[in-house]
């Protein structure tokens, strides 16, 4: 695609007005070039509540990327983590500053091409995931006017929500999505879906025909079912949470004395009818 075939602000609906001051998206983990001008650039977002952030949440770009590389036409041009503001209001939810440092200090110390972009974690309002993407959508094609190919032509950069399967289980239960933020995000975006233990990917995809072209789902051929509830769990009560979330990140759980109260229960759920779409 030409530069000239590049969305424009009238194609792409302006994301919602942050309170950041001279806010930028990071750039600097991300592609420049693409490698094969004849596949789609894909960007993936994970939205999440990242309290705190665990291996899995790493691992599944990881099982994203490889999936990508050997079962579609996408090539992963890079990865973002978008944790949820204060807003969120969840029980066990430690603040979006300690949120952005702890997923930063992950990043940083194990991968050379995911980032964090905070400009989620510091609105004062809520965001939906629908308009999370969209903020992707008006960085990357808009700001960015895509990514460059091998012939000096600019691509539109294909944005994709990578998720655990209990989003799938949630966007299939009446009553918790509106059909306007379903096709929105599985319409205009798409998922990536990595399976997790104890979800039935097939009934909640029967459900989802409509956008089922647009739902890759990801296997995990080694099963790892850990989650930020249960890491707070084991903070509570004193256990070790070592080889299931990055050193660096423990250090500095424990240098700021998160996850010692009582809002760490482990009956909280991750998501709630209110605002579905959050990772643990």
């Amino acid at each position: 695609m030409a530069a000239s075939e590049i969305p424009t602000t009238e194609h792409s609906p302006n994301p919602p007005t942050g309170n950041l001051i001279n806010y930028s998206l990071p750039r600097t983990r991300l592609r420049r070039c693409m490698d094969d001008s004849s596949k789609t650039p894909l960007l993936l977002v994970a939205c999440g509540s990242f309290s705190p952030i665990t291996y899995l949440h790493l691992r599944m770009f990881e099982m994203a990327a490889d999936y990508a590389k050997y079962n579609t036409d996408f090539e992963v041009i890079g990865g973002y983590l978008s944790p949820v503001s204060d807003a969120y209001r969840k029980a066990g939810l430690a603040s979006a500053e300690h949120r952005v440092a702890m997923t930063r200090i992950a990043t940083e110390q194990s991968s050379t091409w995911l980032d964090v972009d905070p400009w989620e974690a510091v609105q004062k309002e809520y965001q939906p995931t629908a308009l999370v993407l969209d903020h992707f959508e008006h960085e990357i094609n808009v700001v960015q006017h895509g990514i460059a190919t091998e012939d000096g032509e600019r691509k539109a950069v294909r944005i994709v929500l990578l998720a655990g399967a209990d989003l799938i289980q949630t966007m299939s239960t009446p009553g918790v999505w509106s059909q306007e933020d379903l096709n929105h995000i599985l319409g205009k975006y798409g998922v990536f879906i990595v399976e997790r233990t104890g979800t039935d990917i097939d009934d909640a995809l029967a459900t989802l025909t409509p956008w089922r072209h647009n739902i890759w789902v990801i296997q995990q051929l080694i099963q790892n079912d850990v989650s930020s509830t249960k890491i707070r769990l084991f903070l509570k009560r004193e256990m070790s949470v070592r080889y299931l979330v990055p050193a660096p990140v423990i250090s500095y759980i424990e240098e700021h004395g998160l996850y010692e109260d009582d809002g760490a229960s482990s009956s909280i759920h991750e998501k709630g009818k209110e605002t579905p779409g959050k990772a643990t």
